[in-house]
């Protein structure tokens, strides 16, 4: 590899640190599993039905970061989380499925696909990729989504025509 290249690789992995947090101190020696992320998942959709947001403080730490896509700047904050979680939802109500596969899990770090359908018939449906890192003692320091969905523009590719 090119040492430009090379330098432009390493700043990259330096900022990607940076944002999700794996050079915050304290944050760094826990290591995950898939039994503990599909608990940390069933918590996240069983919260998504409720009433209220009382459940996210049991999810996301006091200083979590949210992002809702990758080029987004992050909620930062339960109280900002909170404020999020009502905004984008309908409420305890609303009509969904969700279902997720753990892609993968390195330390405190999990990788999820999700599908998400809204309501009966479907009216909307995404599928995302999540990014989700995990304290140390479980609840979430860092959720980044790629959300995709019918219609969308599926590759750089279509941006060059």
């Amino acid at each position: 590899m090119p040492h430009d290249e090379r330098d432009r690789t390493t700043r990259a992995q330096q900022r990607w640190a940076e944002l999700a947090g794996t050079q915050t101190a304290g944050h760094d020696t826990q290591v995950t599993n898939r039994a503990a992320v599909g608990r940390w998942l069933a918590g996240y959709e069983a919260a998504w039905r409720a009433s209220g947001t009382g459940g996210l403080a049991g999810l996301f730490t006091g200083d979590a970061s949210y992002l809702q896509s990758p080029y987004e700047q992050p909620v930062t904050g339960l109280d900002a989380i909170k404020r999020m979680w009502e905004e984008e939802r309908e409420g305890p109500d609303e009509v969904f499925t969700l279902a997720t596969d753990i892609l993968a899990v390195d330390g405190p770090t999990a990788v999820v696909r999700a599908e998400v359908c809204y309501g009966d018939p479907p009216r909307r449906q995404y599928r995302d990729l999540w990014i989700i890192r995990l304290a140390d003692d479980g609840r979430c320091l860092w959720f980044e989504e790629w959300p995709y969905w019918p219609g969308l523009l599926d590759s750089a590719r279509n941006d060059l025509a």
